[in-house]
């Protein structure tokens, strides 16, 4: 299973960037995929994850409301759309796909068992 992150630089505080994972088909059809954040100093913690099948989302509450994962079944990417971006969004962005091929979305590492090279993010205020 390879994941290719894409996306990352260099953006003020209020602003956007979208970040993409890129996978085969056969994993962007059979596993749930995510998105961590190791914010510098830190443990890799859940950001979002998708199933799929594209119908379950779930969101770590500094995400909510702010970022959207989306599915991009042409491109086999799962998209991070971040919005009000703050300076404690800043770290490397990881994209990970389930061990297993089931619908749920796991929020933590151990869900994950294949890992993307990450995109770093930098929020400056």
């Amino acid at each position: 299973v390879q994941l290719q992150a894409s996306g990352g630089g260099l953006v003020q505080a209020g602003g956007s960037l979208r970040l993409s994972c890129t996978t085969s088909a056969r994993t962007f059809n059979s596993r749930s995929l995510g998105w961590f954040l190791q914010a510098p100093g830190k443990e890799r913690e859940f950001v979002a994850g998708i199933a799929w099948g594209g119908t379950i989302t779930s969101y770590a509450d500094s995400a909510k409301g702010r970022f959207t994962i989306s599915r991009d079944s042409a491109k086999n990417t799962v998209n991070l759309q971040m919005n009000s971006l703050k300076p404690e969004d800043t770290g490397v962005y990881y994209c990970a796909a389930h061990w297993g091929l089931g619908q749920s979305v796991g929020t933590r590492e151990g869900s994950y068992g294949y890992w993307g090279q990450g995109t770093l993010v930098t929020v400056s205020s």
